[in-house]
């Protein structure tokens, strides 16, 4: 796994200015993932960090047509899910804010908990405790009460529970443009401004 340096700033060889943590679960829609790694990875501005849990590794191989390594390759560092100790672990460890694509419910109960036995809730529970942002594209259906006080409880710490909705008035002709639009829109949401030009907004009604 590679380690991150321990400060984040801008120069003329090194123009990024934002940290980013995306942490991949187990749900259904690891495709998520891997769409906001690759437009993260179009951002010089952005310094990507990466950390999947086992249940991703699974749904990752079951879901997608690249591999594992390959999809590592488009994050500037990768970090196991394990190492507590890793640097994401860390307030004081300068990250801009953390999406979690997708996010399963375990994840989302577990965040709700405060639990951290592992690096990717500690993160998530690090990211809230600092005041900064945290979305989390939530894929399950139908919901019960417990999984709709679990996105209650996040909310209310601070969080931003983003299910992929699809819009539709952008004409989508291909899967691919769905899930890119719902990405793009998660990453918005992270004050990430270099995103907004890959996003239609609507403008009335026509």
């Amino acid at each position: 796994m590679t380690s991150p340096p321990p400060s984040l700033s801008a120069t003329s060889e090194s123009p990024v200015c934002h940290r980013v943590l995306v942490g991949i679960t187990g749900a259904s829609g690891a495709i998520y993932g891997q769409a906001v790694l690759e437009i993260l990875a179009d951002l010089q501005s952005v310094e990507t960090h990466l950390v999947i849990t086992a249940a991703g590794r699974r749904t990752i191989a079951h879901e997608l047509d690249m591999p594992l390594r390959r999809l590592e390759t488009l994050a500037d560092a990768v970090h196991d899910v394990r190492d507590i100790g890793a640097p994401p672990a860390s307030g004081s460890f300068p990250l801009h804010g953390m999406i979690v694509a997708p996010c399963s419910v375990h994840t989302l109960a577990a965040i709700a908990c405060c639990q951290a036995d592992n690096l990717l809730l500690r993160a998530a529970d690090v990211c809230l405790k600092e005041r900064r942002p945290l979305v989390l594209m939530l894929r399950e259906t139908p919901l019960h009460l417990g999984h709709i006080r679990a996105m209650a409880a996040v909310t209310e710490m601070g969080g931003i529970v983003f299910p992929p909705v699809p819009a539709f008035y952008d004409r989508p002709r291909t899967l691919a443009d769905i899930v890119r639009a719902s990405a793009l829109r998660a990453l918005r949401l992270l004050g990430l401004t270099d995103v907004a030009a890959g996003i239609r907004p609507w403008c009335g009604r026509p």
